[in-house]
């Protein structure tokens, strides 16, 4: 699998989607965090998820999930998925992106490209382990983020 990107961009706020479950049962949502790497001898991504966000409870129960990029042209569609939430109703009807099956999940037709990643660890973040300077700026409301590596084992273009 070959992927050559500028990976120091493509977590920028706005520019992807992490998707859990299967095409009858899914949930996905915006990213701005994460990272691309290797860890254990795989090649893995690292995504950061709220506690308060509904994609969580899927990306706990399932095995495996989605990480899509998108261009610019599809800035609206993923700032709605990112503010609205799937516990209130179909999100992604609000937004002309095309959900559709993919080895082990769901993809959207229009992103650039798809990584299909299998859940190898997940963490809450400690905060008592962060300068009070983070926690201060980014916990004040006490809405931690969770931390979730994946292989990536396939790759959808």
């Amino acid at each position: 699998m070959e992927l050559n990107v500028d990976v120091f961009h493509n977590f920028f706020p706005g520019n992807a989607l992490v998707t859990a479950g299967n095409l009858e049962d899914y949930n996905t949502m915006t990213i701005g965090w994460g990272a691309l790497g290797s860890i254990w001898g795989k090649d893995a991504v690292t995504i950061y998820v709220r506690d308060s966000r509904y994609t969580l409870e899927y990306l706990r129960k399932c095995d495996y999930f989605t990480i899509d990029f998108f261009e610019g042209e599809h800035k609206k569609d993923l700032a709605i998925l990112g503010s609205k939430s799937g516990r209130d109703g179909d999100k992604v009807a609000l937004t002309s992106l095309t959900p559709e099956a993919c080895d082990h999940g769901v993809r959207f037709k229009e992103a650039k490209y798809t990584l299909i990643c299998k859940k190898l660890y997940e963490q809450k973040m400690d905060l008592s382990a962060m300068p009070k300077e983070i926690q201060n700026s980014s916990y004040k409301d006490g809405d931690i983020h969770n931390m979730f590596i994946g292989e990536v084992v396939g790759l959808v273009k």
